[in-house]
């Protein structure tokens, strides 16, 4: 590598700089379609029963979206040390009539570097935001579903115990009926203690 004083230096410190960027861009659209997918998929998976395949994806989806975040992080660091080479240039001696298009060319790499953090944090944020949001909702799907479950559960043996009860009280209409239709039933209980009292009436 030429010196830092030398407009090689330069140069190659812009070719640095644009194959960063061009690395960055790739990066950043695929991190957002990354985003995408997640919501779609999640949201095409809201009426899925099933936990395991979900688990699954959602899973190598965190895994990538865990790579690729600290690929962009990496990349971003070596394009801001990039940038700060190059200003350190702007200021070495022997380039003061060049300063004003050197000032140009590392102020628009400084945007361009301003603008991919900004996408890059705001897309992180989006898809954080989307899995905090779903790991909810699926939280409370699942207490719904337990819920049910134990409801389900509730209702059964209250239907058993009600079960039982209305046969208890068939059992006890049915024999009251009975005694009803047939007197002679109720009158034998009654006959010896008449009888006893008769004899003993003639007995005395």
């Amino acid at each position: 590598m030429a010196g830092i004083g030398g407009s090689s230096y330069w140069e190659d410190l812009r070719k640095q700089a644009r194959q960063l960027e061009n690395e960055l861009d790739l990066k950043l659209v695929s991190f957002s379609k990354l985003c995408t997918s997640y919501s779609s998929s999640r949201d095409g998976r809201r009426g899925d029963t099933s936990d395991t395949t979900p688990l699954l994806n959602n899973s190598t989806q965190d895994r990538m979206f865990d790579t690729m975040s600290v690929e962009i992080e990496q990349l971003l660091a070596k394009l801001t040390a990039v940038n700060d080479k190059m200003a350190e240039y702007t200021n070495t001696p022997g380039t003061a009539s060049l300063n004003a298009a050197l000032m140009h060319t590392l102020q628009r790499h400084r945007d361009i570097l301003q603008d991919y953090t900004h996408e890059f944090h705001k897309t992180k944020g989006n898809f954080l935001a989307i899995r905090e949001r779903e790991d909810l909702l699926g939280s409370v799907r699942k207490d719904i579903e337990t819920y049910k479950s134990g409801s389900g559960v509730n209702n059964r043996r209250t239907e058993l115990f009600l079960k039982e009860h209305e046969h208890m009280r068939n059992s006890d209409r049915l024999m009251d009926d009975t005694i009803r239709y047939h007197p002679s039933l109720t009158s034998r209980c009654s006959f010896p203690s008449l009888q006893t009292g008769t004899n003993d009436k003639y007995v005395a």
